[in-house]
C-alpha cells in the first residue's frame, strides 16, 4: 500500500495538514460553471451539486503557501498578513483550466493560480455536504442527561 512521505522528526506532531478523504473513482463532475464574480458550481455524477463561492476556493486555496498561512494562522490569530492578502476590490476568478482528468486550476484576479483543486478535494471543501451532516447530527439529539420527573415522557 502507498505510503505518504513523512518529512521531519518521526516524534514531531507538529503537521497541520489533514489528509482529504479518497472520493470514490465513480464519482467524477458532470458539469462544471464557473461564474467569474460569484461561484464555482459543480454537479456531479451521483446527482450532488456543489456550490462553491470564489472567495471560499481562494481561502481554501491548497497551494504550499496558503496551506503555510493557514498553519500560521491557526497557531497565532495574530499574524501578520501578507500585503496580497488583504484587498479592497472582491476576489473573482479570471479563469479555470482543467488539468487531467482528476483536478482543477483557478487563476483568480489576484494572480494566484498554484492550487490545483483535485475533485476530492472539492468534495471535502463542499459547504453543502458538510452542512448536510451538521444537520443529521442535529436531528438526532442526545437524550435529556437529567430528566425532570414531573413531565411526562413520550
Amino acid at each position: 500500500m502507498h505510503q505518504p512521505l513523512q518529512f521531519g522528526h518521526p516524534d514531531d506532531d507538529t503537521s497541520a495538514s489533514v489528509p482529504i478523504p479518497p472520493l470514490d473513482p465513480s464519482i467524477k463532475p458532470l458539469n462544471i460553471d464557473l461564474k467569474r464574480d460569484t461561484a464555482l458550481t459543480v454537479t456531479w455524477s451521483d446527482g450532488r451539486v456543489s456550490v462553491y463561492p470564489i472567495a471560499y476556493l481562494r481561502r481554501n486555496s491548497p497551494s504550499a503557501d496558503a496551506k503555510q498561512l493557514r498553519e500560521q494562522i491557526a497557531a497565532n490569530p495574530l499574524t501578520v498578513l501578507p500585503a496580497n492578502a488583504v484587498s479592497d476590490t472582491p476576489i473573482t476568478a479570471e479563469s479555470a483550466e482543467l488539468v487531467g482528468h482528476y483536478a482543477l486550476r483557478i487563476r483568480f484576479s489576484d494572480g494566484h493560480d498554484t492550487g490545483l483543486y483535485t475533485w476530492a478535494l472539492l468534495r471535502d471543501l463542499d459547504s453543502d455536504q458538510k452542512t448536510t451532516a451538521a444537520a443529521d447530527a442535529g436531528a438526532n439529539p442526545a437524550p435529556d442527561p437529567d430528566p425532570d420527573p414531573a413531565k411526562p415522557t413520550e
